[in-house]
């Protein structure tokens, strides 16, 4: 998360300081304004492109975790449903035994 902080603020700076140069560089005012909206244009895509790329890692690393419970809980409910068959074979046993 550090790292994509990193980038917006990096890429906000960029964003400023280009249209801070286009504004005071000696244009025509139509040209200045065309200037300024690529630029935001750009800069809102390579925005979108930075969110896209961390929801994307981030839905990878949830599908992953996701995945790794799952395996957790059948591990657990194997060894739940291994515990009950020894149990009952035990008690069958003890049965057997107290009952001979």
């Amino acid at each position: 998360m550090k790292t994509a902080k990193t980038i917006i603020g990096v890429l906000g700076g960029v964003a400023v300081g280009a249209a801070l140069g286009i504004l005071f560089a000696p244009d025509k005012g139509t040209n200045t304004r065309k200037k300024i909206a690529e630029k935001g244009n750009d800069t809102k895509n390579s925005l979108k492109s930075c969110v896209n790329d961390i929801l994307e890692s981030f839905s990878e690393k949830c599908d992953a975790m996701l995945n790794k419970a799952e395996g957790l809980v059948n591990e657990g409910v194997n060894k739940t449903e291994e515990f009950v068959a020894e149990s009952k074979e035990d008690l069958n046993s003890a049965k057997n035994q107290i009952y001979k």
